[in-house]
């Protein structure tokens, strides 16, 4: 490895380990240099190692062992479908979400407790209705809402793929927080509850696609405009 700039440190380590990750330089499964001698390797702190180690975990190419150290868990390039997924236009990430949320929605709904329909309206009670204030917050609370129904379908692969595309998710909740896409009202998430809340996968199904139809409606027109 080349020693790295003294500029974004962080993520050029992150971009070299990763680099030495795809060329194989170890194989799925061989345990990494340890923190001081990617540090030596890189010239960089050993701070500036843990933090990239600790991103190319988040994304799947590594993974920690307590008290072992760590291991490359797959060298498959997993950035570049996500950054061709943040390419595509907003209409496909409203489609794509959507088939999440409808499929999670229809296992919740057979799935359910009364546990989660609680923790689903208590979500909905702290998300609020957004007003002109804090943007990143709402936001936050909005995906909470909606990762909690997905973690409702009890799919260790939705709940995977739900946290894996996060960032796009959040992308469109701000999308439908300006002038051009309607954002779906507290009518219309409390009325996914209910649907899972009744036990019908259908109904459940029903909902969210009523939920996202607006949405979708105005980025046709807008495509057509």
């Amino acid at each position: 490895m080349r020693a790295l700039s003294k500029t974004n440190l962080a993520d050029t380590a992150v971009e070299a380990i990763r680099t030495e990750i795809l060329e194989h330089r170890w194989t799925v499964g061989e345990k990494l240099p340890n923190e001081a001698a990617l540090s030596a390797m890189l010239s960089v702190s050993r701070g500036t190692v843990r933090e990239a180690v600790r991103v190319l975990v988040s994304q799947g190419y590594l993974e920690t062992r307590q008290g072992s150290g760590t291991y490359v868990l797959s060298t498959a390039d997993s950035v570049r479908p996500l950054g061709m997924a943040r390419r595509a236009g907003l209409r496909d990430q409203f489609e794509a979400r959507l088939a999440l949320d409808a499929e999670a929605a229809r296992l919740a709904a057979l799935r359910h407790t009364p546990a989660v329909i609680a923790g689903l309206r208590a979500l909905l009670a702290a998300r609020g209705d957004y007003g002109s204030g804090d943007k990143a917050g709402f936001i936050a609370r909005d995906f909470a809402f909606h990762q909690a129904v997905v973690a409702a379908s009890q799919n260790v692969v939705l709940i995977g793929m739900y946290d894996f595309f996060s960032t796009l998710i959040a992308e469109t909740i701000d999308a439908t927080l300006g002038q051009e896409l309607p954002e779906p009202d507290m009518a219309a998430h409390v009325a996914i509850v209910d649907a899972i809340e009744s036990g019908s996968p259908d109904a459940a199904d029903a909902a969210v696609r009523r939920f996202m139809a607006p949405v979708l409606s105005a980025l046709d027109r807008l495509l057509m405009s």
